[in-house]
């Protein structure tokens, strides 16, 4: 197996979504001899916002571009193959303000390009990244999950279908600015969501 986790939070260090993520992979690893693991961590590596820049970058002949413009080509390219050689993702997000992480948009963005990972047909568009199993870890600081506060998992669902991966998991952790109790269950409830997932 395959792994790619995807740190999304704004913090390098003592994120809960990263923690849990940690778990997950630690576990998964454990219980598949041979795997490997590859840390995209977007705090401490970021990746830049999808702009007009990079827009134009992306539609000019490969021949045709700069040195900048095939730089930032390249970068992206390097998120997306390591996205097609795995065969498991692990992305990790926290909620801000109702949504994800500007980080996990720009990965996104990234990552999301017609002719590569996905393509337009005569029945409309198609997935290119199949085959792939995904955890996404989620963590808020209150209790949205099953209410129209959670626009997260949806749109997490939408877009990586959208791509080829409708093999999607969520793995809740709420309440946890909601005092120690809350947050102490919050978590304990992940932990027990990642031992199924394992199992």
């Amino acid at each position: 197996m395959n792994i790619l986790q995807i740190n999304s939070s704004a913090r390098s260090n003592g994120a809960f979504s990263t923690q849990l993520a940690n778990v997950l992979a630690t576990k998964l690893l454990n219980s598949h001899t041979g795997s490997t693991l590859v840390l995209r961590d977007l705090a401490t590596n970021p990746h830049p916002v999808l702009d007009e820049a990079t827009l134009a970058a992306l539609i000019t002949a490969a021949e045709a571009r700069t040195a900048a413009q095939a730089a930032s080509v390249a970068r992206n390219d390097a998120l997306i193959a390591e996205v097609q050689a795995a065969d498991t993702l692990i992305i990790a997000t926290p909620m801000y303000n109702f949504g994800i992480t500007a980080q996990l948009k720009n990965w996104i963005d990234a990552i999301a390009r017609a002719g590569v990972t996905f393509k337009y047909g005569t029945n409309g568009p198609e997935g290119l990244l199949i085959g792939k199993k995904v955890y996404v870890v989620l963590t808020r600081g209150g209790v949205h999950r099953g209410t129209t506060g959670d626009t997260i998992a949806d749109y997490m669902r939408t877009v990586l279908g959208f791509l080829g991966m409708s093999q999607v998991e969520f793995i809740y952790a709420e309440g946890l600015n909601m005092g120690d109790e809350m947050q102490s269950k919050g978590i304990s409830q992940a932990h027990s969501e990642i031992e199924l997932a394992v199992a």
